[in-house]
């Protein structure tokens, strides 16, 4: 009988799990750095350490249902069951080919119904309850807590508006970082995900979620009495009137004393604590993607990355034409003809094209003949995408689908959802399901950060959720969109894709900016943008100048038409967050190599040295020696890579650097 036990216990050992007496559970990830620990009393409590550091203090877990039962209060565990993985997910959308799948985990079966998983990779842990109820069940509430052992330095993504907790829930997902200590956090002030922590020597820890698929997304609020982060959740809305941006917004205005209703055996989201010995492990983390539900879209052929000139951001303020500009036939066609001169794939309808404040997609305006636009664009290569307002979208998904599917539509970019409560994150999935069905891909414009849904649904292709290049229009004298631009990258984009909408071709330095809605331009220089289009995942990705623009510069224009949007490998290279960001990405036999600086001139020196082989030919765009007055200035220039395959970098105020590698 010893001889058995000892055997067991070796077997958890292998598998980086031990438990004891004491209802202790011990969790490693496969390379031994990261321990989770497990408490089960009256309470459940984990706690993460990495290499010895504390990275989160013991923090209760639990959620409690209505009618007064709860997991993890007082809960009675009946057994633990203890797993390992080591696989590959092919990920053909995605920044790279594949995702390697190693990891350790624990479920910890309780009496009471449920299920607490917690799994531990190199990168990260994550947990999450499974409910073993055999009826439906509605959530009052859950209890998500981070603690931390000490007062840490915080990048917090606050809500934009303040007001209420209440009225805080409803909210566009856009805002730059403040940076502050955690006992800095502005009272009763909510933070959307994912949110980054300093830990100790170096480290950063991520908090966000994953698989979120029929329940509300998650904000973070700072626990008054401790170092510690609480989530909190969005009620149930109980009455939502039609109101906001043009009649397109689900407006909540009264709320049900709980925040989910479930069916038998949910899979609740995973809470994910991603962790980083370096900066730049947090630009090539793929947690989020590993935690998703596995994709529901048998044949992905149809669904087609690439570029998308878009109309909006420029104010369809085009020049050196013989007709009015405007939200026209006539418009879209220099577009579609733009598109086509340049292999771009798509033009977008940005808001205008449906009739205004009717909600009714069916219904547009007489200056556009769609189906002429489609035979237009079909001639010369180029499919169109439709913008669509939420409440619209929401009132006919399957018959609009079917509708502009039959007609050569390839897509819709939705807009102003600016909630997360558990009925607009059924949304979401409802309409990837049914999209799907009629080849339509999806753009979630006005939406909370991606969860892994663009794995489940692949025609899911971006999502904002970001403080896009659209600030720009009206930006205050306080955005700083550059600093912004090198911080986000190790946050927000750890969670997926982004539709951040770059590719101004006015450029000011920092003195020169000022916001312009009808002729916009961007803060930091041409290269800035050029190699945003690079280290942004986007794997639909606007060009957001106006072709007249374009046309007149015509070498970046062609650069920016042929870098990839979706990838075979991405290597992160040296990078610093706030400061600097440099990424190499793989197509083919090619590889592109971005890099963004924040506002202090900057020396640099790339190590390439993952390349194979030698001989290779580099094509340079770099900050011209002006660029700190001009940033439009650039010098574009085709050099021999050195032997050393190493390449000194200097970078303007506000600059960017890209190459193009080959052969």
């Amino acid at each position: 009988m010893m001889k058995f036990k000892t055997v067991i216990f070796s077997a958890f050992l292998l598998l980086g799990m031990t438990v004891n007496a004491q209802k202790n559970v011990s969790l490693s990830s496969p390379d031994g750095k990261l321990k989770t620990n497990i408490e089960v009393g009256d309470a459940i409590k984990y706690s993460i350490t990495h290499n010895g550091d504390k990275i989160i203090e013991p923090s209760a877990i639990s959620m409690t249902l209505v009618g007064g039962k709860s997991f993890g209060i007082k809960s009675k565990l009946s057994k633990v069951n203890n797993n390992s993985n080591k696989g590959v997910i092919p990920s053909p959308l995605y920044k790279k080919s594949q995702v390697t799948d190693n990891y350790n985990e624990v479920t910890l079966v309780f009496k009471d119904n449920f299920k607490l998983i917690f799994r531990a990779y190199n990168e990260g842990v994550a947990y999450r309850f499974i409910a073993t109820e055999k009826a439906p069940f509605v959530v009052e509430k859950e209890d998500a807590n981070f603690n931390f052992a000490d007062d840490k330095m915080a990048y917090i993504p606050y809500v934009r508006d303040r007001g209420t907790i209440e009225q805080q829930f409803f909210n566009s997902f856009e805002n730059i970082y403040a940076v502050k200590k955690l006992s800095q956090w502005e009272p009763d002030r909510l933070a959307f995900l994912p949110i980054l922590i300093d830990a100790p020597n170096g480290k950063k820890v991520c908090i966000t979620e994953a698989d979120l698929m029929s329940y509300p997304g998650m904000y973070l609020i700072k626990d008054n009495a401790s170092n510690g982060l609480n989530g909190v959740f969005a009620p149930y809305p109980k009455n939502i009137e039609q109101g906001g941006h043009n009649m397109l917004q689900g407006l909540v205005k009264l709320s049900e004393p709980y925040i989910a209703k479930c069916d038998a055996n949910t899979s609740f989201p995973w809470r994910v604590i991603t962790v980083s010995e370096k900066d730049s492990d947090l630009l090539n983390n793929d947690m989020v993607y590993r935690l998703a539900t596995p994709s529901q879209v048998a044949d992905i052929s149809w669904i087609k990355p690439g570029k998308v000139a878009w109309d909006w951001w420029n104010d369809w303020n085009l020049f050196d034409v013989d007709f009015k500009a405007g939200i026209n036939n006539e418009t879209y066609k220099y577009y579609i003809d733009f598109a086509s001169k340049y292999n771009i794939e798509y033009v977008i309808l940005d808001e205008g094209w449906a009739v205004n404040l009717e909600a009714d997609l069916f219904k547009v305006i007489p200056e556009i003949d769609l189906k002429e636009l489609v035979a237009y664009a079909d001639l010369r290569n180029v499919k169109l995408i439709l913008w669509a307002g939420y409440l619209a979208f929401d009132k006919d998904i399957e018959g609009i689908c079917k509708h502009y599917s039959e007609m050569g539509i390839k897509g819709f970019k939705v807009d102003f959802m600016d909630r997360d409560d558990q009925p607009m994150v059924d949304f979401h999935r409802k309409s990837a399901e049914i999209a799907a069905k009629y080849h339509i891909m999806l753009d979630f414009h006005g939406t909370y950060k991606p969860t892994g849904l663009h794995r489940t649904y692949p025609n899911v292709i971006n999502y904002e959720g970001v403080n896009g290049l659209e600030q720009l229009k009206w930006a205050s004298d306080t955005l700083d969109q550059v600093t912004y631009d090198v911080t986000m990258p190790f946050i927000r984009m750890l969670a997926g894709p982004i539709d951040y909408t770059q590719g101004a071709m006015r450029n000011a330095s920092r003195g020169n900016f000022r916001p312009v809605n009808s002729e916009a331009m961007s803060q930091g220089t041409r290269c800035h943008q050029l190699a945003e289009y690079i280290i942004f995942e986007s794997p639909l990705n606007m060009l957001c100048d106006n072709p007249s623009n374009y046309m007149r510069e015509k070498e970046c224009t062609e650069f920016i038409a042929a870098v990839p949007t979706v990838w075979d490998n991405t290597v992160a290279l040296d990078s610093e967050i706030g400061k600097y960001v440099s990424i190499a990405r793989q197509k083919g036999d090619v590889w592109y190599i971005g890099v963004l600086n924040n506002w202090d001139d900057r020396t640099l020196t790339l190590d390439l040295s993952f390349l194979d082989g030698s001989g290779y030919k580099a094509e340079i765009f770099k900050d011209g020696v002006n660029a700190n007055r001009a940033a439009r200035d650039y010098k574009h220039e085709v050099i021999d890579l050195p032997a050393n395959k190493k390449l000194d970098v200097k970078l303007a105020s506000g600059g960017g650097y890209v190459v193009k590698i080959s052969k």
